[in-house]
């Protein structure tokens, strides 16, 4: 019957098999690999024509007898849930998945089920699961697609649900005037988004050397350091000098330059590109004395500020440039004992920056500090060129004594490599 009710077709048969839909203690009858084939196509063809009964009972002896493949198990599950039984249709979708556990269909059925049963935390987990399953499948079925942005379309009631019920727990613990979170604690925020699925976490990833214990903090609060309002107060005098060098074509050279001695560099998209190109002041540790005279007011404001000192590679300070339509790909710094400054000089306006799962936008005069070994990437969207004053500074959570020793590390490199490093901001 279509109406999934125990027609009384198999009454002995359904007498022997478990609440589970398996034979139970009763030994399975033996089948061969025909036997097997036979009875797996008259199951398939009476779940097709609304048979749930007889289906169950045919794929239940498959299982019972050692027949059943994730597909036969998948079929027994939606038998079970057609006749409402969903503790069985549950335990035999787990018996698929258990062979085919990527499956985005098995995937999609036990969050169904457990989001019938309110499990709706499990449910959240599964229907992303298969969400993240159809990531993979190359041009499905009309039908699948439906499936697919239904399961989509769960993910999102479920997280907007849990949302609502962290939002009421958290009002009972702050004010949140007009909030949806508590505006005092920007990282509450970001672990939210990372618990409901709308970011990832990012932690600190260098390429050279990495200084444990330091908090991965994608943007530091201005106010904690004491030289940025008097850099901001020099916008002026530095942009002047700035637009005078912009006159000289041939100033601004390739950010990233060929180097036959650093692997993958070759494949970059940005080598020699222009698109992204830099006027240095100071470079790996040494001042570039004819940039430097072109740009007294600069290099004047950069003496005020900490910045990092190790041999051979900082400071490093420059006027970087990124041409309209310029993009700069998602990559990591060197060192996380660094942050990296940036004072914007020209800005026209819908140039992003992201740092981890911030994305902001540059606004002239305005500095901002940053740790370059989490992910960073950023585009110049518009039909101008945005230049920013690019240098690194000294992380306060690092003791002077510390910073040293992490100089002296890089100093015995260089000794023992005998040679200039491969070095860049």
């Amino acid at each position: 019957n279509g109406d999934g009710s125990d027609d009384g077709k198999h009454p002995r048969a359904l007498a022997e098999m478990t609440p589970s839909g398996s034979w139970g203690t009763k030994p399975a009858p033996p089948l061969d690999s025909r036997g097997a084939r036979a009875i797996a196509q008259s199951a398939m063809e009476a779940l097709a024509r609304g048979d749930n009964p007889a289906a169950r009972q045919a794929l239940a002896h498959l299982q019972a007898s050692g027949n059943a493949d994730a597909s036969v198990n998948f079929a027994l599950a939606i038998a079970c849930r057609r006749m409402q039984d969903d503790r069985a249709a549950l335990q035999a979708v787990e018996m698929a998945l258990v062979a085919d556990p990527g499956n985005f269909q098995y995937l999609l059925m036990k969050a169904d089920l457990l989001a019938d049963q309110s499990a709706h935390r499990e449910a959240s987990a599964f229907y992303a699961a298969a969400v993240n399953a159809a990531a993979g499948l190359a041009d499905p079925p009309e039908q699948l697609k439906a499936e697919i942005a239904r399961a989509r379309q769960m993910c999102s009631q479920l997280s907007s649900e849990l949302e609502r019920l962290i939002t009421a727990r958290l009002a009972t613990i702050g004010e949140l005037p007009g909030e949806k979170t508590p505006p005092s604690s920007p990282r509450i925020n970001e672990a939210l988004d990372i618990l409901l699925g709308r970011a990832q976490p990012f932690v600190q990833r260098p390429r050279h050397f990495h200084f444990p214990g330091l908090p991965a903090i994608s943007f530091f609060p201005p106010d904690q350091f004491d030289w940025i309002p008097e850099l901001e107060g020099q916008t002026g005098a530095i942009r002047a000098e700035l637009e005078m060098v912009l006159h000289d074509h041939n100033a601004f050279a390739p950010y990233v330059e060929h180097n036959p001695h650093r692997p993958g560099i070759t494949k970059n998209e940005l080598v020699n590109n222009a698109d992204w190109s830099a006027f240095y002041l100071w470079k790996n540790g040494k001042l570039v004395a004819e940039n430097a005279a072109r740009c007294p007011a600069t290099v004047k404001a950069m003496s005020a500020i900490p910045l990092t000192t190790i041999a051979n590679r900082s400071p490093s300070v420059l006027f970087s440039l990124l041409r309209p339509g310029a993009h700069i790909p998602a990559h990591n710094g060197l060192i996380n004992t660094r942050l990296i400054a940036h004072l914007p000089l020209i800005v026209p306006g819908k140039c992003r920056f992201r740092v981890g799962n911030d994305t902001r936008e540059w606004q002239a005069g305005k500095v901002w500090v940053f740790d370059d070994t989490i992910e960073h990437e950023a585009w110049n969207d518009s039909d101008e060129t945005r230049v920013i004053l690019l240098f690194e500074v000294n992380r306060l959570d690092i003791s002077a004594a510390e910073q040293q020793l992490v100089a002296g590390i890089f100093e015995a490199i260089d000794s023992h490599s005998g040679k200039p490093p491969e070095w860049e901001i």
